[in-house]
C-alpha cells in the first residue's frame, strides 16, 4: 500500500510467521503472473463492508479484483467483523479519502510530474460484492448472497457464537 507499502512490510511478515504461503508483487505485476498462471488465489483486506458486501480497501483492490475474475481467479477479502458496517447499504454509500499528491508527483525531494498536471491519489477504491468470492472475519466465511450472511454474522459474532453463514 502507497505509501508506506504495509502489505509488503507487514502483511508478508504475519503471513509467514504463521506458515501461509505469500508473495510480494507490484500491483500492476498481478494481470501478468494471473495470465501465466501463477497465482492460485487472491486474498486481501478490508477497511470497510457495505451491507451487500461492497468491499472498501487501499487502492487498486478493486483492479486486482477484476483482474481474478478475468481468470477464473478466487477472489477472497479477510477482515474482522468490525468492518462490516449494516448502516451503509452499498459500496456508493462510502467516502473516498484523497491523499497528498504529493505521493504522486514526488519521490523524496526529487519532483517528478510537471507543475499544473492535475493529480488524483485516491487512498481506496470500492470493489463490488459480485467480485467477492467470499468474506473471511474471525468468526467463519461468508459466502454469496452476502445481504443476508453479513446480517446473521454480525448477529452471531454479538452474541458470541459462531456464524450461521461461516464454516
Amino acid at each position: 500500500t502507497r505509501p508506506y507499502l504495509q502489505g509488503a512490510r507487514l502483511t508478508a511478515w504475519e503471513l509467514q510467521r504463521d506458515g501461509v504461503p505469500v508473495t510480494v508483487l507490484p500491483d500492476v505485476a498481478a494481470g501478468h503472473l494471473m495470465q501465466q498462471g501463477r497465482i492460485d488465489a487472491v486474498i486481501v483486506g478490508t477497511d470497510r463492508v457495505a451491507a451487500n458486501g461492497d468491499v472498501a480497501n487501499k487502492i487498486g483492490t478493486y483492479t486486482v479484483a477484476v483482474l481474478a475474475h478475468a481468470h477464473g481467479i478466487p477472489f477472497y477479502v479477510a477482515g474482522p467483523t468490525s468492518t462490516i458496517d449494516l448502516e451503509t447499504p452499498t459500496g456508493a454509500g462510502i467516502p473516498i479519502e484523497q491523499r497528498t499528491p504529493l505521493e504522486v508527483t514526488h519521490v523524496g525531494d526529487r519532483r517528478l510530474v510537471p507543475v499544473g498536471v492535475p493529480v488524483e491519489n485516491p487512498a481506496f477504491d470500492v470493489t463490488p460484492a459480485r467480485l467477492v468470492t467470499a468474506l473471511i472475519t474471525e468468526h467463519g466465511v461468508i459466502r454469496p448472497p452476502f445481504a443476508e450472511g453479513l446480517a446473521a454474522h454480525v448477529a452471531a459474532a454479538d452474541d458470541g457464537r459462531r456464524s450461521p453463514a461461516g464454516s
